[in-house]
């Protein structure tokens, strides 16, 4: 690996496609062990939050930063090699989330509440 950091989502993840072939990897890798891995991770972020009060959860951040950024590299591992193997284009598929989004919630409904789009 450089020592210079990837910039786009296309860099991404031809570095974790990389590393998965280096290891002869990508035989276990089929879509439904690549979504279990992906929330299996996720499960792991979720660990730093479990029993936490509202007071004690900006001490653990703070102390816990580092492990919490592991955790979270080990999802987006699994989200784009995912990507990459069921040929996603991350950036135009988000950017569409991001408009159907602005749809279901817009700024005047849901401004400052939490409530579900079905019920703005």
């Amino acid at each position: 690996m450089t020592d210079k950091a990837p910039q786009t989502i296309t860099e991404l993840q031809q570095m974790v496609v990389k590393f998965r072939d280096a290891r002869d990897w990508k035989q276990f890798h089929n879509a439904k062990d690549m979504a279990l891995s992906l929330v299996l991770e996720a499960a792991e972020v979720l660990e730093h939050f479990q029993w936490k009060t509202e007071k004690d959860l900006e001490a653990h951040v703070a102390l816990k930063r580092g492990e919490i950024g592991e955790e979270l590299s080990d999802v987006l591992y699994w989200v784009l090699l995912m990507a990459e193997e069921m040929q996603i284009d991350l950036p135009e598929v988000f950017v569409e989330k991001m408009k159907q989004n602005e749809g279901k919630y817009p700024v005047e409904k849901a401004k400052g509440r939490n409530t579900k789009y079905t019920d703005l």
